[in-house]
């Protein structure tokens, strides 16, 4: 909720993601993954669970990540400069994609490795559909993470599509488990690109991660 956050740090937050944000690579293997320049935050999840709409309305950008209907589009590692201050990261799907089970492999393995090696990774937000609630690849994601001790945090995606009754046994649910991996951050976030709900909190969160409250 908003009223977790001073206006001030709200407002710095907001500067911050409407501003100057560029597409700087995109890594299909580790070989091209780009130096770690800047401090960074990724978004992981199944494929349609929304990620590229969600960096798309963080950045109030219409077409910065790729969305499609098709789920597995995002075929590499895309990495995007925030102000020079911030590397936001949109790692491929996981789950359904309809492409070669070997070339998922290949996706999964570099996703992995620079989950577990990459210097300046302040947290990866793990995104999960409202509808859906955490499934068996994201349990394998979120145990990967654990094991590298990288921190992560759920993000819960399209939340307009769910009651509000739905949306806090949801939340508990999800609570439960969280509790039972040791690199989860307790608090579980809301949101929904397409309504803007949670979009000004998750700024705030990741511009804290960054150390950047006070931009602006």
């Amino acid at each position: 909720m908003n009223d977790a956050y001073e206006p001030a740090e709200l407002e710095a937050a907001r500067k911050l993601f409407l501003g100057p944000v560029d597409f700087t690579a995109g890594a299909a293997s580790t070989e091209h993954l780009p130096p770690p320049v800047l401090p960074e935050v990724a978004f992981a999840g199944r494929s349609n669970v929304g990620k590229s709409s969600l960096i798309n309305a963080l950045t109030g950008r219409k077409a910065l990540a790729r969305t499609s209907s098709t789920p597995g589009r995002t075929q590499q590692i895309n990495f995007f400069d925030l102000g020079g201050v911030l590397g936001l990261v949109d790692l491929p799907g996981y789950g359904y994609a309809r492409v070669s089970k070997s070339k998922v492999l290949a996706w999964t393995e570099t996703a992995t490795l620079y989950l577990k090696g990459r210097v300046g990774l302040k947290r990866v937000f793990v995104l999960i559909d409202c509808r859906r609630g955490i499934g068996d690849s994201d349990i394998e994601i979120m145990t990967e993470l654990d094991k590298a001790a990288v921190s992560y945090q759920v993000v819960l995606t399209k939340c307009d599509k769910i009651s509000a009754t739905k949306q806090t046994a949801l939340i508990a649910q999800t609570a439960l488990n969280l509790a039972r991996h040791p690199a989860a951050h307790p608090d579980i976030l809301t949101s929904s690109a397409d309504k803007g709900a949670g979009i000004a909190e998750l700024r705030a969160v990741i511009a804290a991660l960054a150390a950047l409250k006070q931009l602006g």
